[in-house]
């Protein structure tokens, strides 16, 4: 519980967690983005043929 308690209570455990949670929001972002695109460029493939 003290880990808690720092992570919310500090400013460093708060800066922390806040690049914790962009992080995760930016990994989201990117596998969205990369599986959107290959899903297009596979449709533009098969167009082809």
């Amino acid at each position: 519980m003290s880990a808690f308690q720092e992570l919310l209570g500090s400013d460093a455990g708060l800066l922390s967690l806040a690049v914790i949670l962009f992080m995760l929001a930016m990994a989201g972002f990117f596998i969205r983005f990369f599986l959107r695109h290959m899903r297009e460029d596979e449709a533009r493939a098969r167009g082809r043929r």
